[in-house]
């Protein structure tokens, strides 16, 4: 009887759930709620997949609900596609009889992939709508993309599906030499402001040749990308001051990632390289942003790398990394690095003045300034530092101590700071960092006084007149104009910029 009893007891039960009326839908009336009325998917390159948008979709009824449609207004022609809660649909573009429960919600993402023959000619946006049922009760989203034209330059496949390489030592990595001739792209030796350039692998510049970079131009680099100036091959980047925000005259190297979350993102693509034996090389008006090494200047033939009104910004690794390097520096910002903002390595020579080098890098290991003759290894190697000079410059970051000197006695090591703000708070004796007695190696040290950036987190290292370094330089140093084009008065500002007045 007990078991008779829990039948019974169990086929109410299911009775009673099996008529529930959660697994019962009504149509849907056209009261979908959205957490955005409209997606802008933000700037992509032609053919270039963009990232992963998502929408959500609300059920404030109290009902379960079905919607009939939910699909891109093109239809099957669309360039957009979408999941939507995990289903796929007719080839991402067309969902039917899509179940949303009451007070639930459902997740759509959306991705596009588009040509520029696809975009408005007028303003290059490619747009489409999510509809969401029809009639009476249709629901639009609208989808917005900004399609950018670019000149894609990469390296070859070849028919067994390898790629082209380029030696390195012992080592190849992917990557093409820039061809002069170049069948479909012209002189690839030619960067001008017509287009972006997108990179693909490391794009070299072959022995006896020059990349000249026009003002203006654009250069992006894909992940594990960058660029390589060979053995007595050159650079020479021609940017020009700048009148407007959009630093229309600049030359800008970056990723290829275009969305905002990325503007500040470390690592996403190489380095430019100035490789062993590369000659004449002159860098003006050049941003270098989210790279993993900004510029990496290796034991140049002697002679001396020009490098002028240049910001280098977010590297994950250097800035400015240079092994017995011949640098001459005007102007320069450089801000946030994984190691540091500007190393001086394995000897060289370097003179740099009315420079910011600052490090905001959220690790003690990090610094501003590193100085040393020598690489560690077993039997560490030591070469001749022939200048390390510094010129009314400022040296600053979040850490206690910002600059490291590493000398090694067996090889030549000649310093000098000269009007400089340098952050140095832990007291010690070792003799390299004797800041107000050392009259060999500083002269007019400003120490551990704050230079009160505007925002840092904006690279924006601008001064005004509270700073600890304003009308604190030597004009025998000036630089008469300062990185933005602005007249230097006397005495002169520390630091890349003359001071200003900050926007209220």
């Amino acid at each position: 009887m007990r078991h008779i009893t829990l039948l019974v007891f169990i086929g109410i039960l299911f009775s009673i759930c099996s008529c529930r009326s959660d697994f019962e839908t009504v149509v849907s009336t056209g009261n979908l709620a959205f957490s955005k009325d409209t997606i802008y998917l933000d700037t992509v390159f032609t053919n270039i997949g963009s990232s992963t948008y998502r929408l959500k979709v609300y059920n404030h009824s109290k009902n379960d609900i079905n919607i009939p449609t939910i699909q891109l207004g093109k239809g099957l022609n669309s360039k957009y596609r979408m999941t939507v809660d995990g289903m796929q649909g007719t080839s991402g573009k067309l969902f039917s009889n899509v179940t949303l429960l009451a007070k639930d919600s459902l997740y759509i993402f959306i991705e596009t992939t588009a040509n520029i023959t696809d975009a408005n000619p007028n303003d290059f946006l490619y747009t489409d709508q999510i509809q969401f049922d029809s009639g009476e009760n249709l629901q639009k989203v609208e989808l917005v993309t900004l399609i950018q034209d670019a000149v894609f330059l990469y390296p070859k496949r070849f028919a067994d599906g390898t790629k082209e390489t380029l030696p390195i030592g012992d080592q190849k990595i992917e990557g093409f030499y820039l061809d002069e001739n170049d069948p479909i792209n012209g002189n690839e030796l030619t960067f001008t402001n017509k287009k972006p350039y997108v990179i693909y692998g490391y794009a070299a510049v072959p022995s006896g040749k020059t990349a000249i970079f026009d003002a203006g131009a654009r250069v992006h680099f894909h992940a594990n990308s960058g660029l390589i100036v060979a053995n007595n091959a050159s650079i020479s980047i021609n940017g020009e001051k700048s009148t407007t925000t959009d630093l229309e005259k600049e030359v800008i190297f970056e990723g290829d990632r275009l969305e905002p979350e990325y503007s500040d993102v470390p690592g996403q693509w190489g380095a430019i390289w100035l490789t062993d034996g590369s000659t004449n090389n002159s860098i003006n008006h050049l941003t270098i942003k989210n790279a993993t090494i900004g510029l990496l200047i290796q034991n140049n033939d002697g002679t001396t790398v020009s490098i002028k009104n240049t910001q280098i910004y977010d590297s994950s690794n250097y800035g400015i990394l240079a092994q017995t390097g011949k640098i001459e520096g005007e102007n320069i910002v450089i801000n946030t690095a994984g190691l540091a903002s500007l190393a001086c390595s394995y000897g060289g020579d370097y003179k740099f003045t009315h420079c910011t080098f600052n490090n905001n890098w959220n690790s003690s290991s990090q610094v501003a300034l590193s100085i040393d003759n020598s690489i560690s290894g077993a039997t560490p190697e030591a070469k001749d530092l022939t200048q390390a000079t510094f010129n009314n410059c400022i040296i600053y970051g979040s850490y206690a101590n910002e600059i490291a000197i590493n000398k090694n006695a067996t090889a030549t090591f000649e310093y000098q700071f000269n009007n400089c703000l340098i952050k140095f708070e832990n007291s010690t004796s070792n003799s390299n960092y004797q800041f107000q007695t050392d009259t060999a190696h500083y002269n007019g040290i400003i120490l551990n006084q704050s230079p009160k950036f505007y925002n840092i987190t904006l690279n924006k290292l601008n001064i005004d007149a509270t700073s600890g370094a304003f009308a604190k330089g030597n004009s025998a140093y000036l630089i008469p104009l300062d990185i933005l084009g602005n007249t230097r008065t006397t005495p002169p500002d520390l630091g890349a910029y003359q001071s200003m007045d900050f926007p209220k």
